[in-house]
């Protein structure tokens, strides 16, 4: 095991920049999640730590050595393809047993390893079957333990799950997750799914246009987002970020309608009549007034339902607002029976609510 430095590692294309000055150390031992849009220079990151694409600019460090100039062969890691990458004419036995065999590893000793990887993995019924007979899910887990067979330094998967269906993708998430604390490989793992990220990281890199966003925990990130990208990425449903100007003590949005700053929010601020924010909040913090008074409140927000999409537990509203394209998130309970047209009267918590920055996008308060 290992741990992996990245120090300003920057891959250009010509005149491409794919990634830019990437800077984060992965500890030994650690879980790390890569996330974002597709684009964003991801896979490309994975790629140069892994040999796949040689670096233009900075220095990789696995462990204490320098690898810039190493071969991917002689890197001490195994990388995990979104597409499995299992050769089809080797049983599963002899793909598992194929890194090992290049290795020229004692016969005995791949046999003893093929068998300890397959009980892990619980695919020891699996060892005789060729590719073509496995399940998607099957396969995922085939490509798993021919990169563990090995006991590399770092464990690298590019998007592993993407292939599989929903319930397969839960099922497989789960066991890499268990798999990783019994063998504590450090990995580095790529994926544009946030679910994938928040629920397995130690730790999450977010990145957009081949440029860092932001590193922490998933509970820190989803909390205290860096910026408006950040923010409206992570969260599922996402949050609700909407165009606001001050005037006189309130946050002006959806034509004439607004919401109040609270004093600490004012101090925070110490904005300038006119000047322009933007604001976010969560689906969670917005709340459903039942009640023909709570419409009258001051602080009420006027919406008309646009979707419902029941979620079994709960129920996901999307509404706009009358004379606006904008369309905003929110959560009720699962017995709610609004439909399409109904109007709505919504309050937001103003304890949740987070301002950014129009122009950069950073977050000015949260």
């Amino acid at each position: 095991m290992a741990q992996v430095s990245l120090k300003g590692i920057t891959r250009q294309f010509g005149n491409v920049m794919a990634i830019e000055d990437i800077t984060f150390k992965v500890p030994d031992h650690a879980f790390w999640v890569l996330v974002g849009p597709s684009g964003c220079g991801k896979s490309t990151v994975l790629r140069t730590i892994a040999g796949l694409e040689s670096i233009t600019r900075g220095e990789l460090y696995i462990g204490e050595k320098l690898v810039n100039n190493i071969p991917a062969r002689q890197r001490d890691v195994a990388m995990v393809f979104q597409n499995y990458a299992l050769y089809p004419h080797m049983s599963v036995a002899e793909n598992i047993a194929f890194g090992l065999k290049m290795r020229r590893e004692n016969p005995q000793a791949i046999a003893n390893r093929i068998q300890e990887v397959a009980r892990s993995l619980d695919m020891e019924y699996l060892l005789k079957r060729k590719p073509k007979q496995l399940s998607g899910g099957q396969q995922q887990r085939v490509a798993l333990g021919r990169a563990i067979a090995r006991k590399p330094q770092v464990f690298l998967l590019d998007e592993p799950l993407s292939n599989l269906d929903a319930q397969l993708r839960d099922d497989t998430r789960t066991e890499l997750k268990q798999l990783h604390q019994r063998l504590g490989i450090t990995t580095i793992y790529v994926t544009h799914d946030q679910v994938e990220a928040m629920t397995l990281a130690d730790r999450v890199v977010v990145l957009k246009d081949g440029k860092v966003q932001q590193i922490g925990s998933p509970q820190a990130i989803y909390a205290h987002p860096a910026n408006s990208m950040v923010a409206g990425f992570l969260g599922n449903p996402p949050m609700n970020i909407l165009p606001a100007t001050y005037d006189s003590d309130r946050f002006i949005i959806f034509n004439n309608q607004s919401i109040p700053l609270n004093s600490v929010l004012k101090q925070q601020l110490q904005p300038s009549q006119g000047q322009k924010f933007d604001i976010g909040i969560r689906p969670e913090h917005i709340a459903l007034h039942h009640s023909e008074s709570d419409k009258n409140e001051p602080n009420s927000l006027n919406l008309e339902v646009s979707v419902v999409e029941p979620l079994g537990r709960e129920t996901l509203v999307k509404a706009i607002a009358p004379e606006s394209n904008l369309v905003l998130n929110l959560l009720t309970d699962a017995y709610w029976q609004g439909r399409k047209g109904d109007r709505l009267a919504v309050k937001f918590d103003l304890e949740q609510l987070f301002v950014f920055d129009p122009n950069s996008g950073i977050t000015i308060s949260n």
